[in-house]
């Protein structure tokens, strides 16, 4: 048989009208990764750096003033919210579990924190924040100048803008 005849197993030279004209999604999401960063993504990036810096310099000096270590200050404004799992905690924080054991033992043994089951599961505990846990997060986030000037002089609809424009960043829902 020719090449050209109906039954030929080999593909035909034109492009086949059906088959899609850009590569899937996921090709697309890899090449937005690729591309090179314009001037304006680049100053947001630096300006996130330098937000992020500036923060956690603050919090760092603020953590100290209660003898706490940064991560120690962030486990316990961490747990403000709710008792958390040791292990989410460690999620959240991003480090080693063990290394979330030892920050909890330190800051169980100054009454900040104390462990307590979980009711949904007695095998795993939960860390929790004492009165006192809590009255140093309210000293910790009252030291924070820099989280808070900055923001005051936005407005409630700007500061709500750049929370979702940061949430969507993070990829979280609005």
């Amino acid at each position: 048989m020719s090449p050209a005849s109906p039954a030929s197993p080999t593909p035909p030279a034109s492009p086949d009208p059906a088959a899609p004209s850009a590569p899937p999604a996921r090709d697309d999401s890899r090449a937005r990764q690729t591309a090179p960063l314009d001037e304006v993504t680049l100053e947001v990036l630096s300006l996130f750096g330098e937000v992020s810096a500036r923060y956690h310099e603050e919090y760092d000096r603020a953590a100290s003033r209660h003898g706490l270590s940064g991560a120690q200050a962030r486990v316990l404004s961490l747990l403000y919210a709710e008792p958390l799992p040791m292990r989410q905690v460690a999620r959240v924080i991003r480090c080693e579990p063990s290394n979330i054991t030892g920050i909890v033992d330190r800051l169980e043994e100054r009454g900040l924190v104390e462990r307590q089951p979980n009711p949904a599961d007695r095998r795993v505990k939960l860390a929790a924040l004492t009165d006192e846990g809590r009255r140093v997060v309210r000293e910790l986030r009252d030291n924070l100048p820099f989280a808070r000037q900055p923001l005051a002089a936005l407005t409630t609809e700007q500061r709500l803008q750049l929370r979702d424009l940061l949430r969507r960043v993070l990829g979280e829902r609005e």
